[in-house]
């Protein structure tokens, strides 16, 4: 069978080129007689690879010097209670922009720790389909709280806001490495690498040291300790070790698109092309307002979802036409188009890796498939 086009949330689709290079050092990486997968993260040729990871990691994201570089376990969710226990220390108090599932989640786990958590703004009241505009942050909060990419809602941050003295906290796992951004003016920044950087398995964290605290909340794990994966070279135990060497690879080839600054123009040029045909559409069009529209996630409604919250039968038609369109676009070679259950329709996850080939053939199946059906 020929390779499909995956616009699979996450995880996603991985550059063709690091498959075949995984793929040809499974056996012997490095003239090493062994693969990855089975060396000792103690090696001195492990520790090359992640101490490479690391360096394109500053380099592409232009780290400051006084920021660490983590690569920890438990996805993003774990993230949620680390932040609250590491950064909640001094008033315990925190500041939330609620624009998803993944904002509310990570308030809602560092209320169970005790920390007072202010949503200061909410685009809920339109099914999370903007990014509300909060331009400046005040407060005796330890710190504020954003999910920058919202890969169920496709939207996006086009702004930082201003918080001052307070440390910025970013969820960027659906976007990392999409575009350029300013780490310095974050406190820290977060992303599970599943959906740009590597299989699942690694989370990225970037960490201000001044924030990395000998004295969490009182109960916090070691494990949950920043201190402890920064104090040991994220090697405190044994590292996702397969998945940072992955992850090295990615960042090679990403450096190799011109950086940051080159991946985002192809991003843009690819969310465009969909984004135009959505626009100009009377078949289809996207959930996302424009001004707040992802370049990685795009989800996407038919004709049939504009009555069916008020009439079964429209309802019916709906889900119809969806599972239709999943089931023939599986066929076509475009998998895991199916929308999540809280926005419902289809979903494009177009990350670094999708070509845009790719997106032009799911337009040109999206256009056959309007023809068909309308």
């Amino acid at each position: 069978m020929s390779r499909v086009y995956n616009f699979s949330a996450g995880p996603s689709c991985l550059p063709e080129e690091v498959l075949k290079e995984c793929a040809a050092e499974m056996m012997d990486y490095n003239g090493s007689g062994q693969s990855v997968m089975e060396m000792s993260h103690r090696s001195k040729v492990y520790q090359e690879i992640i101490d490479h990871a690391e360096a394109q990691v500053r380099k592409l994201m232009k780290v400051p010097e006084n920021y660490k570089v983590l690569f920890l376990q438990g996805g993003g969710s774990t993230q949620f209670a680390m932040v609250a226990q590491n950064l909640g220390i001094h008033t315990h108090k925190a500041a939330y922009i609620k624009t998803g599932v993944w904002a509310k989640k990570a308030a809602a786990e560092a209320k169970k720790l005790g920390i007072e958590v202010t949503e200061i703004a909410s685009s809920e009241d339109k099914n999370f389909s903007y990014i509300p505009r909060v331009e400046k942050i005040e407060g005796d909060y330890d710190y504020a709280y954003i999910c920058f990419n919202n890969t169920i809602m496709g939207t996006h941050y086009e702004y930082i806001p201003d918080t001052g003295k307070i440390p910025l906290v970013a969820d960027i796992s659906s976007c990392v490495l999409s575009e350029e951004l300013d780490v310095s003016k974050f406190g820290l920044l977060f992303a599970g690498a599943q959906k740009n950087l590597a299989p699942a398995g690694v989370t990225l964290v970037i960490i201000r040291e001044d924030l990395i605290t000998e004295t969490p909340l009182p109960g916090t794990t070691t494990m949950n300790t920043y201190k402890t994966h920064a104090d040991n070279g994220s090697m405190y135990n044994t590292p996702p070790c397969y998945t940072i060497y992955v992850l090295g690879k990615v960042l090679d080839w990403i450096e190799k698109k011109g950086g940051a600054a080159g991946i985002h123009k192809l991003n843009v040029e690819k969310a465009n092309y969909l984004y135009d045909y959505l626009d100009k559409s009377d078949f289809y069009h996207a959930t996302a307002e424009k001004g707040s529209r992802s370049l990685m996630n795009v989800p996407f409604l038919t004709k049939y979802s504009n009555h069916a919250a008020d009439d079964e039968a429209a309802a019916a038609k709906e889900k119809e036409i969806n599972d239709k369109f999943v089931k023939e676009s599986t066929a076509a070679g475009l998998v895991n188009l199916k929308g999540h259950r809280l926005v419902g329709g289809m979903r494009a996850s177009i990350y670094n890796a999708m070509p845009l080939d790719g997106v032009k053939a799911l337009v040109a199946f999206m256009e056959k498939f309007a023809k068909e059906n309308a």
